[in-house]
């Protein structure tokens, strides 16, 4: 099969016009988040829409997913709208700084794989540096937005590296969101080092939860158990 598509058990991703590919990111946010009791859903920077049909496979909720870019904006209409949850998901082609201001419905649920470089250099690709670097959407703009239409008892799911998580949760705290639960994600077990943080805030301070995951074993070609596990309602393979 073509790079250009990507197929999931339940749902078919076309890449080609997306800055951003599929990525392990993005499955591992899908995947990790809790749905349950939630009636709308915000995906902020939904890239080819991955995260909301991902969610959209498991629940009936309502995902409104946001992209800025306009390719993005197409290619997720696109897989949206050829998949089985056409019906539960509305694309919609803006800034989230825009969005949230005019935006006076709450979500029970807002998730996020957001832009996180700062000081590294760009590419020359434009729409590639604008889905990877975060001065389209600072931390503290995106954690202000979530924090005007986040429901009280909401949550609010997100993925980043270790540094960029440890700031952001700073940030989040200063708006009364608090980390509630997290999983740290490691390569393998002989490989300490977290790679990536998946966050959930909620509104105040609620019992924490923590847990790590390894992607793969110390083989370094063998898929955890555990990833396997995570995933295994989407790729094909597992």
């Amino acid at each position: 099969m073509s790079n250009d598509v990507f197929e999931f058990k339940k749902f078919r991703i076309k890449q080609n016009k997306s800055a951003m590919k599929v990525g392990t990111d993005a499955v591992l946010l899908g995947s990790w988040v809790s749905v349950g009791g939630c009636d709308r859903i915000l995906d902020i920077g939904t890239g080819t829409g991955i995260i909301a049909l991902m969610l959209a496979q498991k629940t009936t909720a309502y995902i409104t997913a946001l992209e800025i870019d306009q390719a993005s904006f197409e290619q997720a209409t696109e897989n949206a709208g050829q998949s089985v949850y056409k019906n539960q998901i509305n694309v919609v082609n803006k800034a989230f700084q825009d969005y949230w201001k005019n935006n006076k419905k709450k979500f029970d649920l807002i998730v996020s794989n957001p832009p996180y470089f700062v000081d590294s250099l760009k590419s020359n690709d434009t729409t590639r540096s604008t889905a990877r670097h975060a001065d389209v959407l600072p931390f503290n703009e995106l954690i202000e937005g979530v924090n005007g239409i986040l429901s009280p008892g909401g949550k609010f799911c997100v993925i980043l590296p270790k540094k960029e998580a440890e700031s952001f949760c700073k940030l989040a705290e200063q708006k009364n969101l608090y980390l509630s639960k997290l999983l740290r994600v490691r390569n393998s077990p002989d490989k300490e080092e977290d790679k990536r943080h998946i966050m959930q805030f909620e509104f105040g301070k609620h019992h924490f939860t923590e847990d790590i995951l390894y992607i793969r074993t110390t083989d370094p070609q063998e898929y955890s158990p555990e990833y396997k596990q995570l995933t295994m309602d989407y790729y094909v393979h597992f």
